[in-house]
């Protein structure tokens, strides 16, 4: 605006000076003193008019540029506390997936534990009376499973088939009578392991006895009892019994 009234001062001050020739009582009787006076002093009325408007805008355009400043920064501030946010729930999903994985190789780990659990424990049943004597070794089949985890035993063949390879401890125990003769034969396939016997007396009425041994297996072996020939055992619900379990897997 002080621009502007400097240049019509400027301007005005020339053209006096221009006039100043005997122009004098022209100046008196014309309002604007001539022609090319007016239209410079409508120009620079509309040049004045303009400068006001470019200088609104320019204040505008100022006005909104703080705006947008400000926006911007608070933009910027929204951003570094929603990228922090964001680092904090990745952080919080990292920590929540290693937890899922710890959580699921622990229940792998227990389901690997309850699959991989062996336990057998049966008795040769036979309503309380003698098994044998018979003329040749023949296997003893316990038909009386009081427990049987992981299948591994079978009471129709008397036989326990490693399930996987490790380290097994096997028991048997007998009730017998004194009358005859007992030997009981642990087999590991086809090879006597441990044994248990008896010798008849005419002083001894009944007898107990019994074995116990740790195996290594690999998984299919065969573990089984074999009554020797002339020898006999008490069948019954409760006396003579084979059991085993799984140690521990290699």
């Amino acid at each position: 605006m002080n621009f502007a009234i400097s240049l019509f001062v400027l301007l005005f001050s020339g053209l006096i000076l221009a006039q100043d020739d005997g122009n004098t009582t022209e100046l008196q009787t014309q309002p604007c003193g001539n022609v090319d006076m007016c239209e410079i002093l409508k120009e620079f009325g509309a040049m004045t008019e303009k400068l006001r408007n470019v200088e609104t805008r320019l204040q505008n355009s100022e006005t909104a540029l703080k705006d947008c400043q400000t926006r911007l920064t608070d933009s910027e501030t929204k951003l570094k506390n929603t990228e922090s946010r964001l680092t904090d729930t990745e952080a919080r999903l990292t920590d929540t997936e290693t937890k899922l994985k710890d959580s699921q190789n622990r229940i792998l780990k227990l389901e690997e534990k309850v699959r991989t659990r062996v336990m057998f424990s049966a008795v040769t049943g036979g309503g309380n009376k003698a098994i044998g004597p018979f003329n040749t070794d023949t296997t003893l089949i316990y038909r009386v499973v009081k427990t049987n985890i992981g299948n591994a035993y079978s009471p129709s063949t008397g036989i326990f088939n490693a399930p996987f390879a490790g380290f097994y401890y096997f028991t048997i125990f007998y009730h017998a009578g004194g009358h005859e003769p007992l030997v009981l034969l642990l087999y590991k396939n086809h090879e006597i392991v441990v044994m248990t016997s008896d010798h008849s007396v005419s002083y001894d009425s009944a007898d107990n006895g019994g074995n116990a041994v740790f195996l290594q297996l690999q998984k299919g072996d065969q573990v089984y009892v074999r009554l020797a020939k002339n020898s006999h055992v008490w069948g019954s619900d409760y006396h003579t019994t084979f059991s085993g379990f799984l140690v521990s897997q290699m």
